[in-house]
């Protein structure tokens, strides 16, 4: 897993024949900037690129989102959405996985060098590459088991509670 900057990507793209446009770039400074524990939709960061004036169409933000995962830059991550979201996919010590209430969508992110040590042994003894190792364990937050999850709670409940990013208890 390499830390890409703007000239290693660029690297990498004209190594495969590939330019950086000027939309990849602006795609791969959001994500650099994105503050820890945010994870972006495509139309989340369409909305983001939209309301800084920049002009990138959602299906060239789909393409750009989907060459950047499959160079490793970029995880894809299946929360409880329902849809994917991206975030940078950091090198050790950055590495993380995520909690995933499946009620009220709050994800905590926790890091476990365990995990990420398994994927790189299997991958190296198989002669593969590790692009990403990620872990999402789907939870119910103890305030929707509180309110009598599954069937007691309303289709429009919205859980009050916030949690740290530390993967530490919730917060009150």
């Amino acid at each position: 897993m390499t830390k890409y900057t703007a000239t290693s990507f660029k690297a990498e793209l004209n190594e495969k024949g590939w330019r950086m446009t000027p939309q990849r770039e602006t795609i791969l400074q959001v994500f650099q900037h994105l503050p820890k524990g945010d994870h972006l939709s495509a139309e989340d960061l369409h909305n983001v690129l939209q309301s800084r004036g920049e002009q990138i169409s959602l299906s060239t933000i789909y393409r750009t989102l989907k060459l950047m995962v499959r160079m490793g830059l970029l995880r894809e991550l299946e929360l409880a959405e329902g849809h994917k979201h991206y975030e940078l996919n950091q090198p050790y010590p950055h590495h993380h996985h995520h909690l995933v209430c499946i009620q009220c969508n709050k994800t905590i992110e926790f890091k476990n060098d365990s995990i990420l040590k398994i994927g790189l042994k299997q991958s190296e003894k198989t002669g593969l590459h590790l692009l990403d190792c990620q872990l999402t364990i789907h939870t119910i937050c103890p305030e929707a088991l509180r309110q009598g999850w599954p069937s007691l709670l309303p289709s429009n409940w919205s859980c009050l509670r916030t949690f740290s990013q530390t993967g530490s208890s919730p917060s009150t």
